[in-house]
């Protein structure tokens, strides 16, 4: 009987952490192919896109990055790894105190974020474009889904203060890197960053993980997530339910834009209005009709930065 116990014991061992690994490889090795992501009809682009204000976008786009090449910039994370981190800053006027920094999401890199960066550098600001961990050219294992890279966050704020010690920052972040800057507020944000802009960010790693494992496996919380945060904390350092945008940005001392699509399905739609209510500072949120996760923009960008520009001329004047 001792024998057969102990070996029914190995096989669930074994078992949960084969089921830990396989998912975490899946979510957050970075050097795996997310394959998930190709084809997913929940990432499709929204019917509500205007295909010809699309096209011209992005001509605009590709002719700004050619026209603005930037400069690059790095910082060593101040964990243990110390990683390599890559930025790149789309330098404006000198004389000009303005800065963003543009956070970009899942898989995607700052180079991708050609959008945002122009529309920031058309209005006057310097920005600062990163690579997060296991992202672009940064260094990096995993993926740390905000939490990891709210830290490193900060270290890019750090490096634009001491380079300009009058500079007013606005932080902006789509997706992952919407987590990534509602993670961040909760932090002792220096005094220079004047207010954050998140899109289509989720409400915690856990959350958006349990949505996810149901949607692509029809799989339960228990014991699948479990096995994966074990193999998380083990292989990556940081627990996937201590990963809350919602409780972080309870904590927020700086106000906060929230943008979501009401089509989106990847990162449920219902998830902005847990970190909108969780928030206790200025705020104000825009919700998109007919846009699908990150189309936002695309589908009404009149709408999208007339509200952005209407909000973040509140804390940083023109």
């Amino acid at each position: 009987m001792i024998i057969i116990l102990s070996a029914i014991v190995v096989v669930l061992v074994a078992a949960y952490g084969f089921v830990g690994n396989y998912f975490y490889n899946y979510a957050l090795n970075a050097h795996d192919k997310k394959e998930f992501m190709e084809g997913n009809p929940h990432l499709a682009e929204s019917t509500a896109v205007n295909a010809t204000v699309a096209e011209e976008n992005e001509i605009a786009d590709a002719e700004f990055m050619k026209n603005h090449p930037p400069t690059t910039m790095n910082v060593i994370s101040s964990d243990k790894l110390h990683l390599n981190l890559n930025g790149y800053v789309f330098q404006n006027d000198p004389s000009n105190h303005k800065w963003a920094v543009v956070v970009h999401g899942y898989t995607s890199n700052a180079m991708q974020m050609d959008r945002w960066v122009r529309h920031f550098y058309e209005k006057g600001y310097n920005v600062l474009a990163p690579d997060l961990r296991g992202h672009g050219k940064s260094e990096g294992d995993y993926i740390g889904m905000g939490w990891d890279d709210r830290k490193d966050l900060l270290l890019w704020v750090d490096q634009i203060i001491k380079n300009d010690p009058e500079a007013e920052i606005a932080l902006f972040g789509i997706s992952m890197g919407g987590a990534t800057v509602m993670m961040a507020s909760g932090e002792e944000l220096p005094k220079n960053v004047k207010v954050i802009v998140e899109d289509c960010g989720y409400s915690s790693v856990s959350d958006v993980f349990i949505y996810q494992l149901d949607d692509l496996f029809g799989l339960p919380e228990f014991p699948v997530l479990n096995a994966a945060n074990t193999v998380t904390k083990i292989r990556a350092g940081y627990d996937l339910y201590k990963a809350s945008a919602v409780k972080q940005v309870a904590k927020s001392k700086t106000p906060i834009l929230f943008i979501h699509g009401d089509a989106d399905t990847f990162v449920p739609y219902q998830m902005v209005d847990e970190v909108y209510n969780a928030a206790k500072v200025d705020k104000d949120k825009l919700v998109v009709h007919g846009a699908g996760h990150g189309d936002s923009e695309k589908v009404d960008p009149v709408a999208y930065w007339n509200h952005v520009w209407g909000f973040v001329g509140k804390y940083i004047s023109e």
